[in-house]
């Protein structure tokens, strides 16, 4: 045979493998999903008393749900922890939420701090620079705005935190909500999101996302504090590869983090999505040819040229039925994650699946040739490595 017909068998080879790869990752994330997610816990007697707390809750803006999503910290079944609010702008309208949360719940200490620090050019470690500073607890939790807790959520993540674990975080998925972005943003983080997070976790691999996070003070004051992440735009990332590098595990917990966003829409989630993308290619540059080879339009098409080639198996047939099967996986996926019904119909997963399934590789390429990030009013551009800087003032409004 010819040079040419050698290196393609070559590719076949390599194509046929890493399908096969692809698909022994969707079934450990099913098996450690079955096995990790939505344990049960309990506050029973212990010999030493559970830690104490301080959540930061960096705030911008008012969406229709954040007042029932921060009620939910008021509530939390935890013996000693303590809020701390942070809100840069001085009249953002978040502080009348914030002002009356703390009036009903007297008995909740619970903080509010204005203005931030500058200390990078990260916004939300700016912002939290000063209720990082006034922090008086062993643990420090981040938790975003739009961020919904049950009141076991908190305990469910210190119970996680064992000796040689340093930060505990929770996979990102979202709470039932109407309508086909909602129905999107569920399949996306139900899916594709935690067969990557599950997987992750399990091979002790920094797939932190800094929505929801648990960490050890001590060891962010040995570090430096949070405000040495603040050059970076993903300081969730450099956050957790700090303390794996200081020699700490880290893991998820066993209750996923249930986004609660009022505001929903196929445009900014697309937007967030890119952003991500965005992240990832300059964080870790192996990425720009693994993620999109490992989407399923993409990898099935190679996988039944590659079956083709080396068994003269017919590419339809086999793209049909691997489109098929990567859809029933990510349904059983998708409801280990959710733990009950789902809120949909099984059409309007057909809808959500396919039009993710097709729309995944297209933002990768668009994150790919516009790499410039637009974070809110801020425009930013990252060096390979991750470390950002600003290309455009803020807007104001």
């Amino acid at each position: 045979m010819s040079p040419m017909i050698y290196t393609l068998y070559g590719f076949a080879i390599f194509f046929f493998v890493f399908w096969c790869g692809i698909w022994f990752l969707h079934i450990l994330a099913i098996s450690y999903g079955k096995i990790k997610l939505h344990r049960k816990v309990s506050l029973l007697p212990r010999e030493t008393p559970l830690p104490s707390v301080s959540i930061l809750k960096p705030l911008m803006g008012v969406d229709p749900n954040l007042a029932q999503n921060l009620e939910t910290f008021f509530t939390l079944n935890y013996p000693v922890y303590e809020l701390l609010f942070c809100i840069e702008d001085k009249n953002d309208p978040a502080i009348a939420i914030v002002n009356s949360l703390m009036e009903k719940y007297p008995l909740v200490d619970a903080h509010l701090f204005l203005g931030g620090s500058v200390v990078g050019v990260n916004p939300k470690i700016n912002n939290m620079q000063p209720g990082y500073e006034a922090a008086k607890y062993e643990y420090i939790m981040i938790s975003d705005s739009g961020i919904r807790m049950k009141d076991d959520t908190l305990l469910d993540m210190v119970q996680h935190m064992t000796e040689k674990v340093g930060l505990v975080h929770q996979m990102p998925f979202t709470c039932d909500r109407d309508g086909f972005a909602a129905t999107f943003e569920k399949i996306f983080f139900g899916t594709v999101q935690s067969r990557i997070y599950l997987t992750a976790d399990l091979a002790g691999i920094n797939c932190h996302t800094g929505m929801s996070c648990l960490m050890r003070k001590n060891v962010l004051i040995e570090m430096g504090g949070i405000q040495i992440f603040g050059c970076y735009l993903a300081e969730d990332f450099f956050m957790a590869k700090a303390f794996t590098d200081y020699g700490w595990k880290m893991t998820i917990s066993s209750q996923p983090a249930m986004q609660n966003c009022g505001t929903c829409n196929i445009t900014s989630f697309q937007a967030r999505l890119t952003r991500w993308a965005k992240l990832r290619q300059a964080m870790v540059p192996s990425m720009i040819l693994l993620e999109p080879l490992s989407e399923c339009m993409v990898v099935g098409g190679f996988a039944s040229w590659a079956v083709n080639m080396l068994f003269h198996w017919d590419s339809l047939v086999f793209y049909l039925v691997h489109i098929l099967l990567w859809f029933l996986s990510d349904w059983i996926l998708l409801s280990v994650v959710q733990n009950g019904s789902l809120p949909f119909n099984k059409f309007d997963f057909v809808v959500g699946w396919v039009f993710r399934e097709f729309s995944g590789p297209y933002l990768f390429l668009h994150a790919l040739w516009n790499p410039a990030i637009r974070w809110r009013a801020r425009v930013y551009k990252l060096a390979w490595g991750g470390v950002a800087y600003e290309i455009a003032p803020k807007i104001k409004s």
